[in-house]
């Protein structure tokens, strides 16, 4: 009997979980809609996740898009394909690689920092307070960051394409001394409007699953059996990046098999 008790009450901290996620996610888009629109929250959001992941993912993108210059070119000289390195580059990055490390990037750098701001204002009741006030919190806390992931990301994700296949030029071509022509032709004749457009989707999405898990972990930090302090905030954040960041491999296989 006690593990039935056990497993029923498991079961229904799930479902009250998924109930408050998808609440929050209600109230979020709410506030998103409901006036008076305000521009300048957007806009500091917008430099926390988009201006300060802008190092981050201009080094990572540069080194992945060498590795994959580096790999590519001895895989495919073995073959006689070496010509066809811009393309593999190109649609590695753009299909998968950029869109996925750039949302893995900005959930370890930003989302961490949302979950754990978010959760200090939870526990040292200035969320209650936004209350008391007649404001609203998700209007005021949550949609500005929400907003501005959706922009940021999908610019991020531009930018880390764009860099790795520089990277991957300048290793394949200006140190391996391949062929500049060929690579570029091979990615002019590989890429098509439905490899952009998945791109784009796959970064949207991953915006949105990021910024949400992040936010809601440490706004409702409080509900969570972590218990009500320091410790609660530390374990909600490690559990935020952990979430989401599964959520975005398990989204990218979703959003790959509906449009290959």
């Amino acid at each position: 009997m006690k593990g039935l008790q056990r497993l029923g009450r498991i079961g229904l901290e799930s479902l009250e979980g998924m109930g408050r996620s998808a609440l929050f996610l209600l109230y979020t888009l709410y506030g998103i809609v409901q006036a008076p629109y305000k521009l300048r929250p957007v806009l500091r959001q917008i430099q926390v996740i988009g201006s300060g992941s802008f190092l981050v993912i201009f080094v990572t993108g540069a080194f992945v898009g060498m590795v994959l210059g580096l790999q590519g070119y001895y895989t495919l000289s073995k073959y006689g394909s070496a010509s066809a390195l811009g393309a593999a580059v190109a649609l590695s990055l753009i299909r998968e690689l950029g869109p996925v490390l750039t949302a893995l990037m900005v959930i370890g750098r930003t989302g961490s920092a949302m979950c754990a701001e978010l959760g200090i204002m939870r526990i040292s009741e200035q969320i209650d307070a936004l209350d008391c006030m007649a404001i609203n919190p998700y209007r005021y806390l949550v949609s500005p960051k929400l907003i501005a992931g959706l922009l940021s990301v999908p610019l991020l994700t531009a930018v880390f394409n764009l860099v790795g296949i520089f990277g991957g030029y300048m290793v394949g071509v200006v140190l391996l001394h391949g062929n500049s022509g060929a690579y570029m032709a091979s990615i002019r004749s590989s890429l098509t409007v439905v490899d952009l457009k998945m791109c784009f989707v796959k970064s949207v999405c991953f915006a949105f699953l990021l910024v949400w898990i992040c936010a809601e972990h440490g706004f409702w930090v409080n509900r969570r059996p972590w218990g009500f302090g320091a410790e609660g905030v530390s374990r909600a954040t490690t559990s935020a990046v952990v979430v989401s960041s599964v959520s975005v491999l398990v989204a990218d296989y979703v959003i790959t098999s509906l449009m290959m």
